[in-house]
């Protein structure tokens, strides 16, 4: 007979026995699903992420062809460069401080939906532009929609998603903000600028139109009362021949001693700033290893660089190499783990990052040589005959952006959607959106300023700086997730007993 008294402290033994029982009875239930309907939600949703890269990168090969005044209706100068280029950032800012309100408001789908209103209209001023302002207003726009998928699609994602497919999923806002990229930079060769604008419409209506057809989250719909719409959705989502019904009590369960209302009391406790803070400094350690500065002047980079190609081209290969990494990632998430991941990326971009710098203090002494090299990025460059040197340049970038889409790019979204607390998920989401891209944006509009002062080689060993700093973080900081459900994670960090992640 048990002699312990009743209200003693629960021994390790009983977390461990309570959280394999968890597992295994997820594993079995997963194996009954049906996740077609699942993957067609989920493929509606992330065609925001899809304008999200297209918009994000859309200056990179607009820049050279303005600034060499190749639209002889738009005249730009430097500042208007730098701003054009960084814009986008703050849109951004104010599309994720508003999801903090839609999100729990209208609900993660709706707020999806409602970024397509800023994003075509966005997109409609940058095609007809006739003054540079109606260029800035453009990318503020489009930076408002992408603000609001940003954080409304993980979580949306997550919430329609079980353990089973959940890493692979999480990946998918990545991966197509890396295919809106890509699309963008092949483009580019061949269509003109202002039309460039023009087909970013294509995905903002498609994404509109494939939604309407599409549940929201059951998670939202419980904690808002609505039970028998979430009850629909769950069978739409999992199949009418699956024990839905049970996952559904689960998440009520879940719910069931939790206000849909986050105070500020809530934020004293430990289960919901923890995850919130790890949520927030991983979104803003990604911004400051320097992808959106590296992603916005791409082509002005290689430019300056004199890359062996011309920089649309190389732009377009990085995208590629960009897009088949986060492909890999998202096979391997499942499997290897968030953790391992983050190191590899980590130490790809920091390897990567310190190379670039060398190549450019080494190869383009421009402190010495002001006669052939310009103060600033945006200029053509030095003359140099091509030679196999100037290939370094094109394989930095690569490896960079091969370690960020293999780790620092899609698990940051991943995370953030898996570690917050359902009461905090739609304000804390909003508010990584809001750090994320405050830091961006600070980042991308000094980027141009950094070089003309102290040349190229600067921001890129400060980048190194910083990826060291996220190694670090992940050793000390980072949860595992793989395989664990929503509920064992929130356990976690209410608890403290790692026995919940094993």
């Amino acid at each position: 007979m048990d002699t312990r008294p009743l209200l003693s402290t629960p021994r390790t033994s009983d977390y461990q026995s309570v959280g394999k029982t968890l597992r295994e009875a997820e594993k079995r239930y997963v194996k009954t699903l049906d996740n077609r309907k699942m993957f067609l939600a989920t493929f509606s949703a992330v065609l925001g992420n899809f304008t999200f890269g297209y918009a994000l990168v859309y200056p990179s090969p607009v820049i050279p062809v303005l600034e060499h005044g190749g639209d002889p209706t738009l005249h730009i100068t430097d500042a208007e460069i730098s701003w054009f280029g960084s814009v986008f950032a703050l849109g951004t800012c104010f599309g994720g401080l508003s999801s903090m309100f839609l999100n729990d408001w209208l609900g993660r789908k709706l707020s999806i939906m409602f970024s397509a209103l800023p994003a075509a209209i966005g997109f409609l001023l940058m095609g007809s532009a006739q003054h540079v302002s109606m260029l800035l207003l453009g990318r503020i726009l489009t930076g408002l929609a992408g603000g609001l998928t940003s954080s409304s699609i993980p979580v949306y994602i997550s919430e329609i998603s079980h353990a089973g497919v959940r890493g692979a999923l999480g990946a998918c806002p990545q991966l197509m903000a890396v295919c809106g990229a890509l699309v963008l930079y092949a483009l580019s060769i061949v269509v003109p600028w202002r039309w460039l604008a023009i087909v970013g419409e294509i995905p903002v209506i498609t994404m509109l139109i494939l939604l309407c057809f599409m549940p929201d989250s059951p998670r939202f719909l419980t904690a808002k009362g609505k039970t028998d719409r979430a009850l629909k959705a769950l069978e739409w989502l999992r199949g009418p021949n699956t024990e839905y019904r049970e996952e559904l009590k689960r998440i009520e369960d879940s719910l069931m001693n939790t206000n849909t209302s986050l105070t500020c009391k809530d934020l004293s406790e430990r289960h919901y700033y923890k995850p919130i803070l790890i949520a927030v400094s991983m979104r803003f350690l990604q911004q400051m290893s320097g992808i959106n500065p590296i992603l916005t002047y791409l082509e002005p980079i290689f430019n300056r660089t004199k890359v062996i190609l011309p920089g649309k081209y190389d732009a377009a290969l990085v995208g590629l190499v960009r897009l088949l990494s986060v492909l890999v990632a998202a096979i391997v998430m499942d499997k290897a783990g968030r953790k391992i991941l983050l190191f590899i990326s980590g130490s790809l971009m920091m390897v990567a990052s310190l190379a670039m710098g060398l190549y450019v203090h080494f190869t383009v002494d421009a402190k010495h040589n002001s006669t052939t090299f310009n103060t600033t990025l945006i200029g053509p460059g030095p003359h140099v005959e091509p030679n196999y040197l100037t290939v370094i340049p094109l394989i930095c970038i690569m490896l960079y952006i091969l370690g960020y889409a293999f780790g620092w790019g899609p698990i940051t979204w991943l995370l953030m959607s898996e570690i917050l607390p359902l009461k905090a998920r739609g304000v804390a989401s909003g508010l990584c959106v809001v750090v994320s891209w405050i830091t961006g944006f600070v980042l991308t509009e000094a980027f141009l300023p950094v070089v003309s002062a102290f040349e190229l080689e600067t921001p890129f060993y400060f980048f190194t700086f910083i990826c060291i700093c996220c190694l670090i973080f992940t050793y000390f900081v980072v949860p595992e997730t793989k395989g664990r459900t929503l509920e064992q994670i929130e356990c976690y960090f209410q608890s403290g007993r790692r026995s919940f992640m094993r």
